[in-house]
């Protein structure tokens, strides 16, 4: 008989929460009937962060996924008026991706969502187990401390 793996078990662990987490966020985008696809919302926190307006490039190198992903998820959003393609100021064969009014507004709901999400999946944590989690999560994230000012990858 072979020993129970424990890293087995708590990797799937974690991708039974990934997708319950998944599960619940979507219920919770839905209910607020935005019409926004789980995909569009990553795209649209992910334009928050920019400073500037980015390229298709840039999103689709940030997300991890091909150009055409992002092609096809701005199409949406522009449909939606949630983005904006811009030409470069510097460069007219470039075209930039900002979000509009309402794609901020969008944005403010979709925060709402996720913090209701997050609310429902922590909810049987009491006070200490999500300090205790938050923790772990950090460590699992940003990888172990070196004891040198950074974290390694």
């Amino acid at each position: 008989m072979t020993a129970p793996d424990p890293d087995g078990l708590l990797a799937e662990q974690l991708l039974r929460l990934t997708r319950r987490v998944h599960r619940i966020q979507k219920r919770h985008l839905e209910h607020r009937d935005l019409g926004i696809t789980p995909a569009q919302s990553r795209l649209l926190r992910t334009l928050a962060h920019w400073g500037s307006p980015p390229r298709m490039a840039d999103l689709a190198e940030r997300l991890e996924v091909v150009p055409r992903a992002v092609t096809t998820l701005v199409d949406g959003l522009e449909a939606a008026g949630k983005v904006r393609r811009v030409p470069d100021p510097a460069n007219r064969r470039v075209i930039r991706i900002e979000l509009t009014d309402d794609g901020r507004a969008a944005l403010r709901e979709l925060r709402g969502a996720r913090r209701s999400a997050a609310e429902e999946i922590l909810a049987p944590l009491t006070d200490e187990q999500r300090a205790v989690l938050g923790g772990l999560l950090d460590t699992l994230i940003d990888g172990p401390d070196t004891g040198e000012g950074h974290r390694t990858a």
